[in-house]
């Protein structure tokens, strides 16, 4: 019996044992998690991983706007070629014969409808999610966007047809409207010194630009070697953990603090605003020849210097380094001279249009990569200075809600590549690539001038406080309804006193508190 007990007694003790040896390590992990948790919450940690998150999401829609030109055009073809030896391997008639011969002459259409079907549809939802944004806040959308692009991106890792590429295409537009533009509105709201918010936002555009370059070699490398659904894994395995931080850090549905912030301007006041439309303007006509030059260079480069197809993925890959060079230096300059950023946005642009008149000069590769350089110089430039601009122009001439703002300047980067795929074939076969090129150099050049208007915009001070332009569109509550009657007054002269008996009396006055402080300039 005593032998029996024994080896009883011994299990017991390892079950203790054991049982006392995992509460120690879930109390471990508890007080990690609540470490972790500090962590994050602290203020400036939580910046820099907010701008992680923003810049990831960033880089992947960019690279999976572009991962499909080396991608799509080939599975394209190859979908066709079986569809051709379907058609003859069965009885075919003349009517089937001028169907193929249609649809071979529509191919680069469709190509061309595919490419710009992201942006169209970015342009057309981008009013509802900047109104969104500026009514929820930044998280939600943010979150919602990058969901919709792992879909998407899911989409076309598994697509077989044209219309599922299409669908996948629409659906990658639909998401980047929410998560772009709340994640660059979501760094301008945290980053409130102009010059954190400049290099946040520099850095930002950097990851922009990297997702746009390196996408085609990585594309192509992995489609060459592991097939066409790998680069889209990949993609939405880097999307999906995004997400997950996202829900982790910034908690969407579990943050109120929209509920005491100010209800953002309309997105129809704000275009109407000239300083806010000559950005918008000098943002689409910079992107005009980077969006317009993607889809016809490659054609240009095999017909007049006959080009290797490696030569032609390479083509925008080394205009990286200038970009992020042009980044870096209006980043260090908007530090040292601020109120100069209207001038590093013409230099900007005049850098833009002298390069992209000499790109039908070259003739050679290495040519070549002088004037692609230059672009991209110049539109680092151009967006660098221009883009905290805009939230400057929210902050003291609106409200500091930065949704609507950021949904124009996504409209704006829109406008120029939903025409680029289009429209630049058309121009190139009736005009010609040379004047296609000048066109857009005289453009920019043009332009530049228009962004005197911006010159003393850093001399501006907020014209009303934030509580006065709520109350411009009607009161809500009894306060607001108090503060609006005595607003009224004051404009009129008027100001209010209470008699010996309480009752109001209304005294002429020559000013008001509030009409004193109401300058637009400093």
């Amino acid at each position: 019996m005593e032998q029996i007990m024994e080896p009883q007694g011994t299990t017991e003790g390892q079950t203790t044992n054991l049982a006392q040896s995992a509460a120690s390590k879930l109390s471990q992990m508890g007080e990690r998690t609540k470490q972790l948790g500090n962590v994050i919450q602290d203020p400036d940690r939580q910046k820099r991983i907010i701008l992680v998150i923003v810049c990831t999401a960033l880089l992947l829609d960019n690279m999976l706007y572009m991962v499909i030109v080396p991608i799509i055009p080939d599975f394209l073809e190859e979908l066709q070629r079986e569809a051709d030896r379907a058609e003859a391997a069965a009885p075919h008639t003349n009517l089937t014969n001028s169907t193929i011969h249609t649809a071979k002459g529509n191919f680069d259409l469709q190509i061309g409808v595919l490419f710009a079907s992201k942006a169209i549809l970015q342009l057309l939802v981008n009013p509802l999610s900047g109104t969104f944004i500026d009514r929820v806040g930044y998280d939600i959308p943010l979150f919602i966007g990058l969901n919709v692009m792992f879909l998407s991106t899911l989409t076309f890792a598994f697509a077989e047809n044209y219309a599922t590429l299409f669908l996948a295409r629409s659906m990658q537009g639909f998401g980047s409207a929410f998560a772009d533009t709340a994640g660059i509105a979501l760094i301008a709201d945290r980053y409130t010194e102009e010059k954190a918010r400049s290099k946040a936002l520099g850095i930002a555009l950097a990851f922009i630009s990297f997702g746009s370059l390196v996408a085609p070699p990585f594309g192509g490398v992995l489609y060459e070697f592991a097939g066409k659904r790998v680069p889209f894994l990949i993609l939405a395995c880097v999307c999906l953990l995004d997400g997950i931080l996202c829900l982790t850090v910034l908690k969407p549905f579990s943050n109120r603090e929209r509920e005491n912030m100010p209800v953002g301007t309309p997105m129809h006041k704000l275009m109407i605003d000239p300083y806010i439309a000559v950005v918008a303007g000098a943002l689409t006509i910079c992107n005009i020849p980077l969006a317009f030059l993607e889809p016809t260079i490659a054609n240009w480069m095999e017909e007049t210097m006959h080009a290797s197809q490696w030569e032609i993925g390479m083509t925008w890959f080394p205009a990286f380094f200038p970009h992020v060079l042009g980044v870096f230096l209006t980043v260090k300059l908007a530090a040292k001279y601020p109120h100069l950023q209207w001038f590093y946005g013409a230099i900007g642009m005049v850098f833009i249009g002298a390069s992209s008149c000499t790109v039908p000069a070259c003739k050679t590769f290495g040519q070549l990569m002088l004037p692609l350089c230059g672009i991209c110089f110049g539109i680092a430039f151009v967006d660098t200075a221009l883009l905290p601009t805009l939230a400057f122009l929210v902050d003291v001439r609106h409200v500091s809600v930065y949704g609507s703002v950021y949904a124009i300047a996504d409209i704006s980067y829109c406008v120029a590549y939903a025409l680029g795929p289009v429209a630049a074939g058309q121009i190139v076969h009736d005009l010609g690539f040379v004047q296609l090129n000048l066109g857009m150099g005289l453009a920019n050049v043009l332009y530049a001038p228009a962004l005197l208007l911006l010159k003393n915009v850093t001399q501006m001070k907020p014209s009303f406080s934030e509580r006065n332009m709520l109350l411009e569109d009607g009161p809500t509550g009894l306060y607001d309804t108090i503060k609006m009657e005595q607003r009224e007054k004051k404009r009129k002269g008027l100001c209010t006193t209470l008699d010996e008996n309480g009752i109001e009396t209304f005294a002429q006055r020559s000013y008001s508190e509030e009409e004193s402080s109401g300058g637009e300039y400093a």
